[in-house]
C-alpha cells in the first residue's frame, strides 16, 4: 500500500463489507480534502450507500480501514463513533428524516442539545441557519405541515448548525422535483464551501453530481477514485 492523497481529511483502503452472501463491498477505496464536494455516482444497488454508511463510521466493514483524521474510525468503540457522528459529521438523507412531533426550529436545534448546548443559544444558531438556506418562515411549523423543498432545506440546515467538517449526503434530491431539487443542491454547496466542510454526495443523478469537484464512479463492480494513489487503479465495489 502506497500512501494516501495528502492532505486527505477522510480515506478508507480496501473496504469489504458483505450482507449474509450478498457483497456490497469488496476492496472499495475514497479520498476527500477539506472543503472539496465528491459525488459518489453509480446505479441502484451499486453499494453506494454501503460505501457512506461505512466511511460515515454507521457500519463497519468487514474488511479494510477508514481514516478519518489520522484516528482509525474501524477501531473506535461505538461511543466513539456516536459521539463523532453528532459533533463531526453532518448527515442529509433522502427523506429528510426529521422528528415529526418538533417544530423546524426545533429539529435544526437537536444536534447541539444532544451535545449539551441550552435551548436558546441552539436554536439561535438553528434559526441563523434557517435564515441561510432560506426558510426561516417555517421554523415554528412542524415538517408534515411544509413542503418537501422547504423539509429538506430544514434537514440540510440541521446538518450543517454543527459546523461539521464532513457532510454525508444520501439521495439529498431523490424526492424533490427538479426545481427544488438544484435549489437544495446550490445552497448545500454553497453552505459547505464557505465552512469548509468536506461533502460526500451520493447520487445517481448527474445534474446533482455537477454541484461535486469531482465524481468517484461505481461501475461494473468497481469504486474509480482517481485520487487514490494506493488503490492500484480502482477498488472493488459489488
Amino acid at each position: 500500500m502506497t500512501a494516501a492523497p495528502a492532505g486527505s481529511l477522510l480515506v478508507a483502503h480496501e473496504l469489504s463489507k458483505a450482507y449474509g452472501s450478498t457483497p456490497a463491498l469488496d476492496g472499495a477505496a475514497f479520498s476527500i480534502h477539506p472543503g472539496e464536494v465528491v459525488a459518489v455516482m453509480g446505479p441502484s444497488g451499486s453499494g453506494k450507500s454501503t460505501l457512506l454508511h461505512c466511511l460515515s463510521g454507521i457500519v463497519l466493514p468487514d474488511a479494510g480501514t477508514v481514516t478519518y483524521r489520522g484516528r482509525d474510525l474501524t477501531g473506535m468503540t461505538d461511543a466513539e463513533r456516536s459521539a463523532l457522528r453528532r459533533t463531526e459529521f453532518g448527515f442529509v438523507f433522502q427523506f429528510g428524516r426529521l422528528v415529526p412531533e418538533l417544530t423546524c426550529v426545533e429539529n435544526v436545534a437537536l444536534p447541539l442539545r444532544l451535545a449539551g448546548a441550552r435551548r436558546k443559544s441552539a436554536e439561535r444558531a438553528a434559526l441563523e441557519w434557517l435564515e441561510r438556506l432560506e426558510v426561516a418562515d417555517v421554523a415554528a411549523k412542524r415538517p408534515g405541515e411544509v413542503s418537501g423543498g422547504q423539509g429538506q432545506r430544514v434537514a440540510v440546515a440541521r446538518s450543517l448548525v454543527t459546523s461539521p467538517r464532513v457532510i454525508f449526503a444520501d439521495e439529498p434530491t431523490g424526492a424533490l422535483d427538479s426545481l427544488n431539487g438544484e435549489r437544495v443542491m446550490e445552497l448545500l454547496s454553497e453552505a459547505a464551501r464557505s465552512t469548509g466542510a468536506a461533502v460526500v454526495l451520493v447520487t445517481h443523478e448527474a445534474r446533482v453530481a455537477a454541484y461535486s469537484d469531482r465524481e468517484v464512479v461505481v461501475r461494473d463492480g468497481r469504486a474509480h477514485d482517481p485520487e487514490c494513489a494506493f488503490a492500484h487503479g480502482a477498488g472493488r465495489v459489488a
